[in-house]
């Protein structure tokens, strides 16, 4: 018998989230299974689906946008339940924050497993009022869940936490096997949207410092703009520090896997993550790295200090300033935690992972 996996988010625009729910999908419809993604309105840059997973809409309905928000929601919830009673799937998996609580909902009373799955950091992100209300009612009905940290899974209930998995992001297969540079550039790299809580302020001013003992190095920061202020303040710390010449914003690239290779290092600075994938890439084309353990425990998650890369505290410039130049100096050190760094393609390979969910979802679906 062929399984029938439903997943369900908010839509596919291209993100962290959809992105590992578009890899999944292809992946188990390749691996014979009948895949079907539910969403709730379709983004205007959107990761493309395998031709054999099915896209299915199950959000609000010519003129409903005109109806109160509570109506909405009752009608958003009361369409997916209406998908999930027509294509009965064998099992239903919500990504992120309010396509969990939907989907549990929507699965009430329905002898459908529920298999959600936090993709961000619970703190901060988990405690609304409404969040408050809805976890104590919803997540004890969930039959298992995945997390991306310890750090994330501890934020909840001891019987989410036991009836959970960790599993990593599996990381894009451009990253991996990427041969290692005859030679590293004197650059300085980071990539990632350019948004207050990666911390891009602190990456400038410790590498303005840097920079004054070590001219010949530059700094190059890789991601678009999202439009939230920060590319303005780090243009303002660039111009007060006369630093044009050797700090460059280079906006998105959709070949850092070229553009990132021979880098002297990688330095990663957010104030919190889920998992960061951008780390994980640096990790897999072999790049030192210097990087904050921020919460929700994605960097301690997938690095181990002094073995694969450097971790620092979280908004610590002086400690990053040490670390950049610690693998500057150092570059036997660098190379080493470099190589080392590579070896996360065994974890978070896409086969790896898909292994990983399909032995979970395998077990909810037989239990």
């Amino acid at each position: 018998m062929t399984r029938k996996i439903a997943f369900h988010l908010n839509c596919l625009e291209q993100g962290g989230a959809e992105r590992v729910v578009t890899n999944l999908a292809s992946q188990f419809a390749a691996g014979g299974y009948e895949v079907l993604i539910a969403t709730e309105w379709y983004g205007e840059n959107e990761f493309q689906t395998d031709e054999r997973v099915r896209r299915v809409h199950v959000g609000l309905r010519e003129g409903d946008e005109k109806k109160h928000r509570l109506i909405q929601f009752y009608l958003r919830v009361k369409y997916l339940r209406e998908f999930l009673k027509k294509e009965k799937p064998d099992i239903l998996i919500p990504f992120a924050r309010k396509a969990l609580y939907r989907g549990l909902m929507a699965a009430y009373f329905i002898k459908i497993p529920v298999l959600i799955s936090i993709r961000t950091d619970p703190a901060g992100h988990y405690e609304e009022r409404a969040d408050k209300i809805q976890i104590p009612l919803l997540f004890p009905r969930a039959d298992g869940c995945v997390f991306q940290t310890e750090g994330a899974k501890a934020f909840f209930a001891p019987r989410l936490q036991e009836n959970s998995r960790i599993i990593l992001n599996p990381i894009n297969p451009k990253y991996i096997g990427v041969p290692e540079p005859a030679e590293r550039t004197k650059t300085v790299v980071q990539s990632g949207r350019l948004v207050d809580f990666k911390n891009q302020p602190m990456l400038i001013r410790a590498f303005v410092e840097v920079h004054k003992k070590y001219p010949a190095y530059d700094l190059k920061i890789y991601g678009g703009d999202s439009f939230d202020g920060t590319k303005e303040i780090l243009e303002r710390i660039i111009e007060e520090n006369q630093a044009q010449s050797y700090v460059h914003l280079m906006g998105a690239s959709d070949s850092l896997e070229k553009e990132l290779a021979d880098a002297a290092l990688f330095a990663f600075t957010s104030d919190w993550e889920g998992l960061p994938n951008a780390l994980m890439e640096a990790m897999a084309l072999g790049l030192p790295i210097v990087a904050t353990a921020c919460p929700c425990g994605g960097p301690r998650t997938i690095m181990t200090h002094e073995k694969d890369g450097l971790l620092i505290p979280v908004k610590d410039q002086k400690a990053l300033e040490e670390g950049i130049l610690r693998l500057i100096e150092d570059r036997e050190l660098a190379e080493r935690l470099g190589r080392e760094a590579r070896k996360i393609a065994d974890r978070a390979g896409g086969q790896a992972v898909y292994e990983q969910w399909k032995a979970y979802i395998e077990e909810l679906c037989d239990g």
